[in-house]
């Protein structure tokens, strides 16, 4: 008895001792692994300063990274909610044109053959419906509008026989035909919950940084070839439907494409395009191409044959032409290559400053 309360005291009395020791080695732990850091940090200060600011911010978090965008995109009105029996047959055959434009205005069309065989939602996704899938939601709103490129005020049947001259490659409609008509009463139905003079959220493309370098068609093939090539082919002549008069997936060069005179051609159009659009189910919320990638394959794409429109008259204020816009002659210094593929940021430093000075020489006219 006597001897186990012996052990029971020893027992008790050794335990402050092993708590001593396990807080010593923890402390000894802790500073091997701080060591290396501190001497890390103090070589290089900038690091230290951009995970301050990070976890100032919350970037980086996985809370951040996840942020739900909680923007109020413009969503398309319900054509079955249309009363009018009249109005709601020509919304839904100027939809069925603009789904499957090549059936009826293709080159092997029911109505016309005035088009390369692409449907207008190639490049406007879900009938014009799609957020920043290159959508109609602002057309109605905006339209008659002022143009650089044409130097004029446009209505929205210029702007579509524009889609068809360039985007289609062919011929415009008549403005009085059923199927013009049919084409403008669904975009602008599409537009009817739309403020007059506003631009609905989500219309166009989402914004994309340009690169500081230029994009590299050679850096492109290879996102072509495993991104895009199982659709649109390693031709890039796309693929038809089984009945031969639509594309299942539209050609993306070669004489059925888009000339060169289409809204596409530019490449920060193509490249915002592709980023949040491609490969097919991509969407803004889950892009699958890097920046890069956008800009590289863009670059690929838009280095390969197509046709050519001329448009003489197209920019008669060449200091309005965007800085991507692929032909000259420009009002600044840089090259025809330099404004198709870039580096961007010296051409738009350029353009800023020109901006500037016309508007400060405009004030002093306007003071005098």
């Amino acid at each position: 008895m006597q001897q186990e309360q012996q052990n029971n005291q020893s027992k008790e009395g050794l335990l402050p001792v092993v708590n001593k020791l396990i807080l010593i080695i923890v402390v000894l732990v802790a500073g091997l692994v701080t060591i290396p850091v501190v001497i890390y940090f103090k070589s290089n200060p900038e690091k230290a300063d951009e995970i301050s600011s990070d976890l100032s911010t919350g970037r980086g978090t996985k809370e951040n990274s996840n942020k739900k965008d909680e923007t109020n995109y413009w969503t398309a009105p319900d054509i079955s909610t249309i009363t009018d029996v009249k109005q709601k047959e020509q919304v839904e055959y100027g939809k069925e044109l603009i789904a499957h434009t090549a059936k009826y205005l293709g080159p092997n069309g029911s109505v016309l053959k005035i088009s390369n065989g692409l449907n207008c939602q190639n490049c406007h996704l879900q009938a014009g419906t799609a957020v920043f899938g290159n959508n109609y939601g602002s057309v109605a709103s905006l339209y008659p509008k002022f143009r650089a490129r044409s130097g004029t005020t446009e209505n929205i049947y210029k702007r579509i026989n524009d889609c068809f001259e360039r985007s289609l490659n062919g011929k415009g409609l008549d403005t009085t035909s059923k199927e013009m008509q049919s084409i403008v009463s669904y975009i602008n139905f599409l537009g009817s919950n739309v403020k007059k003079g506003s631009k609905a959220e989500g219309s166009g493309f989402k914004d994309l940084t340009v690169l500081d370098r230029a994009a590299d068609p050679v850096k492109g093939l290879p996102v072509y070839e495993a991104k895009c090539q199982s659709c649109h082919q390693a031709n890039g002549e796309g693929m038809l439907n089984a009945d031969k008069n639509e594309f299942t997936f539209p050609a993306l060069w070669g004489k059925h494409s888009f000339n060169d005179g289409a809204g596409l051609n530019r490449i920060s159009n193509f490249a915002k395009y592709v980023k949040f659009n491609m490969p097919q189910g991509t969407t803004y919320l889950s892009p699958q191409l890097t920046d890069e990638e956008a800009w590289d394959v863009a670059a690929y794409v838009l280095s390969q044959p197509r046709p050519h429109i001329n448009v003489p008259k197209d920019w008669p204020d060449i200091t309005k032409k965007p800085f991507d816009h692929p032909f000259g002659p420009y009002a600044d210094e840089y090259a025809e290559k330099q404004h198709k593929f870039g580096p961007f940021k010296p051409i738009q430093e350029a353009q800023k400053k020109n901006e500037e000075a016309k508007a400060k020489t405009t004030a002093v006219k306007k003071s005098k």
